[in-house]
This record gives C-alpha cells, sequence and structure tokens, in this order.
C-alpha cells in the first residue's frame, strides 16, 4: 500500500479481498478460479462504489408488525462495461443490483501509442437520470477508462464512479486529471506501469486471464 490514498480512490482492502487478490496474481491461477475470484472481489468493490445510495423509510409488514425500514430511494443504477474484460466484473454487479441498466463502451489499444479507439457505444438513453457505475478490471495508463467516461458523460451521464480490480499511479493521475469529480473503487495500488503499458506487479492481461485466450 502506497504511503498516501490519492484523494479520489476509495481503497478496499479487506482482508479476504487482498487475500484473494494475491490468488488472481499468481500466474498458475487457472481461468475457472480467475473468473471465481474476480466475481468475490466485486462484490466486496460493488458494495464499497454503493456505499452512499440514499434510503428512505417505508412501511414494511414484518411477520410480528408493520415498521418503517430503510430502503433504495433516489436516482436509479447503471452500470457500464469496458470491453471486453469490464464483462468480467459485471455479473457481479448485476447480483447486487438486479434492476439496474446495462451500458457498453467497446475499446481497443493501440500498442504502439498506447491510445484507445472506440468501436461500440451503447448505454441507456436516461443516462442524466441515472448513477453509472463504470467497470474495468485495470486501470493502467487511464486512456480507455478517460475516454469511456467522456463519451459517457457526452451522453448525459452527470454522477459517476469508475470501479475497477489494480490501478497503476499512472492510470488514476490520468482520470483524476480528466475527470476529477470521478471517484474510482479498487482493490489495490500497484507500483507502475511496464514499457507496454502493463500494470506491475499486476496480473497480466486480465481480459486473455478472464477467458483464456492466451
Amino acid at each position: 500500500m502506497p504511503p498516501e490514498t490519492p484523494a479520489n480512490v476509495t481503497l478496499v482492502q479487506h482482508p479476504l479481498v487482498r487475500h484473494k487478490l494475491s490468488l488472481m496474481r499468481d500466474a498458475t491461477c487457472p481461468t475457472n478460479s480467475f473468473r471465481h475470484l474476480l466475481r468475490e472481489i466485486t462484490l466486496f468493490l460493488g458494495y464499497e462504489a454503493m456505499r452512499d445510495l440514499p434510503l428512505e423509510d417505508r412501511p414494511v409488514a414484518t411477520p410480528m408488525e408493520t415498521a418503517q425500514m430503510p430502503v433504495l430511494t433516489g436516482k436509479k443504477l447503471c452500470f457500464v462495461s469496458i470491453l471486453r474484460a469490464g464483462d468480467g466484473l459485471m455479473g457481479a454487479m448485476l447480483e447486487l443490483v438486479p434492476s439496474a441498466r446495462v451500458g457498453h463502451v467497446g475499446l481497443v489499444r493501440d500498442d504502439t501509442t498506447l491510445q484507445p479507439t472506440e468501436y461500440l457505444f451503447k448505454v441507456p438513453k436516461d443516462l442524466e437520470q441515472r448513477r453509472v457505475y463504470v467497470l474495468d478490471p485495470m486501470l493502467a495508463t487511464g486512456n480507455s477508462a478517460a475516454l469511456a467516461i467522456t463519451r459517457l458523460k457526452e451522453a448525459g451521464a452527470k454522477d459517476l464512479r469508475f470501479v475497477c480490480l489494480l490501478a497503476a499511479p499512472q492510470g488514476v493521475e490520468t482520470l483524476g486529471r480528466a475527470h476529477p469529480d470521478v471517484e474510482i473503487v479498487t482493490a489495490a495500488l500497484d507500483r507502475d506501469l511496464d514499457e507496454r503499458g502493463y500494470i506491475l506487479p499486476g496480473l497480466g492481461d486480465a481480459g486473455d486471464r478472464l477467458y483464456g485466450t492466451k
């Protein structure tokens, strides 16, 4: 853990999260275990990312009596996956809030420039009325996250959070500079990026490990 967590970052440091993330980092972790562990950690991240959802009291009839009980109120939610690896977080987030709408932003990164190019943008039309959670396992250079959030804001989104498994200092800085209003919720702040833009110590390519494509 770095000596100081940046102001735009919420670091989820639960012992189970740290343990399960270490298992995921292991290069010998098989694909099925990687998927299962990602789902488990995402549940923790989702709870933390949604910790400030507003509540209101409504009457609930228990088997004993009717009492005022807290239920969710306020804006509806939308989960947006940055393809393809973001889909690895989507299932667990929908377990937490099955009624949330779903969007997808397809981005491919140039291996030389490390800049993303958009190939798909499909989101609900009422983003301005929803709280939007952008999902991607890795916040590396931050270029893809910044572009995705820019496009979502252009589509009307005003209330956004970014949820990721790992973040590098460069990605945190890039996203914070482009979108200082967006909170980053992550399980770890890693040390650095290598020359290819991969997080160190990281866990490799999250999409390849998630889908077994390498």
